[in-house]
């Protein structure tokens, strides 16, 4: 169900001038904006900064500019060239303040930017052409550069800003009156906007910006955002934050203030992300909080949140911290003082608990070193298209380095693929996932529908599955097969406790798959010729390291481990097999198994 802000809220929101006096949502608003905090700098991160972005500019002059005579598919690369030189050129502590070199090669990169930036202020990326959108996120690169720029007085930096301020004027009629394709565009265009009016103030940027605001930003119940997406609520967290400071609009953080407080539920120990319930291509990829780390670290700073700070310091363990933030976020430090202060407040953060985001049909477990999700939220019916939730893993399960990536179901009833929960329903400690499939045949069709000539409209089954010159839509349904999947679960203090139940049409196979990290090493099933592991009976371990998981007990009625995937994906030789170390339970219907994984 959408928790949608009233109109009037948005009506608010959108309509809020840059002069006019705020009365804020949320207590720590006025020490955002007053300029009161007294908060020392957090000198100790600044200088790893600094070091981390004079390596990255280091590497930038050991090569060579793209040629302008070359046409490119993507210039944030060339961007973010552009926001490492600036951050060191301006930097007192830098190796390179008013370093001349830096200064030509910035001059040569914007040189560059300028010459493939479209009349209407546009660039290209990818197969975006001329795209408005894919110009905003340029802009989070050029605009604070820009901004520190701004009051540089080294007179080998005039000649730049002035190709900064073209390309950031010539860029802003774009964000003034062109469109976008997905939800995150539009805040991502505002902040942009927000940037330009910051540098360069005009009162068609923030009519633009009351606009889209006026929209409505949408947030469900669970804290996310419409695309439900890692990446792109940690892009719509940043756009928030940039207009709640430029734009002296406060209010836009009480929308990341929930987000974030979902996405640390969404985060595992070691820094990986939740992804299997995004509507976006995340769904299928590896995703670390990294992305994250700014807004994290801005709203620890503005609202003393025990969480955030957690988050912070979780964020700043990790390997990936020095090449994923260091090494490209000096410029937004300093244009965003915000980020330079000490976390003032202790981080602390529960290790045990049950979280149920009713909404999306997830739930997060964690029982100290064990860490669970479920998960049911896909849409229905399932279709494989950005936009839509469509992945099959109901199941993880973590005990520290032992992981088992996924677990998931498939039958070969009509080969219509994996088990697709309707939800999810919560008993106690008990989640129930359920879900019916039903396939079809076909009568003939009645008089008034016939065709001399056999030319029907190329139509959809309406069991979905196929497409046919059959007009499907006039024929009667009959023989209709239906199959039903209840999976129970029980968690008690990180154990669970599984209950299969498949029944419908007899004889039909059912594949339950676990899938663990590689490398892992797995005791107690049977491998065979294509190294898939079948769990005949009994229990079966994994281990990676000093941590276990066992799993089972087994069963094994058959052996095929092929088609599991909807004609969908194999009518085109696709898959949604990954690596890792494959493990089977299978049987036929009417099938009912049950088992543990502790």
């Amino acid at each position: 169900m959408k928790n949608q802000m009233s109109r009037g809220e948005f009506i608010r929101l959108g309509g809020l001038s840059l002069t006019g006096a705020l009365m804020s949502n949320i207590v720590f608003a006025n020490d955002i904006f007053s300029g009161n905090s007294i908060t020392k700098e957090d000198s100790e991160l600044i200088k790893k900064l600094i070091d981390s972005n004079d390596a990255k500019v280091k590497s930038i002059l050991n090569k060579t500019v793209t040629d302008s005579a070359v046409k490119l598919s993507s210039f944030r690369g060339i961007a973010g060239s552009v926001t490492a030189l600036t951050a060191s050129v301006c930097h007192p502590k830098s190796e390179f303040y008013k370093s001349e070199i830096l200064a030509d090669k910035l001059n040569q990169a914007m040189d560059i930017l300028l010459k493939e930036q479209y009349s209407d202020g546009t660039l290209d990326a990818g197969g975006n052409r001329q795209s408005p959108p894919d110009t905003a996120f340029i802009l989070e690169y050029i605009c604070p550069a820009a901004a520190i720029l701004k009051h540089n007085k080294q007179e080998s930096l005039q000649g730049l800003k002035d190709k900064l301020k073209k390309f950031i004027l010539n860029a802003g009629e774009a964000m003034v009156t062109g469109g976008v394709h997905t939800p995150n565009h539009r805040w991502v265009v505002c902040a942009a906007l927000a940037s330009i009016n910051s540098l360069y103030p005009a009162t068609k940027y923030v009519k633009r910006i009351d606009e889209w605001l006026a929209e409505g930003i949408y947030m469900n119940e669970d804290g996310h955002y419409a695309e439900r997406s890692g990446i792109y609520s940690a892009v719509i967290d940043k756009a928030l934050i940039t207009m709640a400071r430029l734009l002296n609009r406060p209010q836009l953080l009480d929308i990341v203030n929930k987000n974030l407080k979902t996405y640390f539920y969404y985060t595992e120990p070691n820094g990986d992300m939740v992804t299997v319930d995004s509507k976006r291509q995340d769904q299928f990829m590896n995703l670390k909080v990294t992305n994250f780390y700014l807004q994290y670290r801005y709203m620890a700073v503005v609202t003393k949140n025990p969480m955030f700070a957690y988050m912070v310091n979780a964020i700043e363990k990790l390997p990936e911290f020095e090449n994923s933030i260091l090494s490209g976020s000096l410029v937004h430090f300093m244009e965003n003082e915000e980020l330079q202060k000490q976390i003032s407040v202790k981080a602390s953060v529960p290790d045990d608990f049950e979280k149920f985001f009713a909404v999306s049909n997830l739930a997060r477990i964690r029982r100290g070193k064990t860490s669970i999700t479920l998960f049911g939220g896909n849409d229905h019916p399932v279709m494989i298209v950005s936009g839509r939730s469509s992945n099959p893993n109901f199941l993880m399960y973590r005990k520290g380095e032992a992981i088992l990536k996924y677990m998931r179901l498939s039958t070969s009833f009509f080969r219509m693929g994996y088990f697709s929960s309707e939800g999810i329903e919560k008993e106690g400690n008990k989640y129930i996932l359920k879900e019916t499939k039903e396939a079809d045949y076909y009568q003939p069709l009645a008089e008034e529908f016939r065709k001399p000539d056999g030319d029907y409209k190329l139509s959809e089954s309406q069991d979905g599955r196929f497409w046919n010159k059959m007009d499907f839509d006039s024929r009667v349904k009959s023989n209709v097969k239906k199959q039903t999947t209840i999976i129970e679960i029980t968690e008690n203090n990180g154990t669970l406790s599984l209950d299969f139940k498949v029944v419908g049409p007899p004889n039909v196979e059912v594949t339950i798959e676990m899938c663990f990290k590689e490398g892992s090493n797995i005791t107690g099933a049977t491998l065979d010729e294509k190294k898939n592991y079948f769990l005949k009976s009994e229990l079966g371990t994994l281990s990676m390291g000093s941590d276990k998981i066992q799993f089972g007990p087994g069963k094994a009625e058959h052996l095929n481990t092929e088609n599991l995937d909807s004609e969908e994906y194999t009518y085109h030789q696709g898959s949604l097999r990954t690596s890792g170390e494959h493990v089977y339970i299978t049987g036929f219907t009417p099938f009912h198994h049950k088992m543990i994984i502790s």
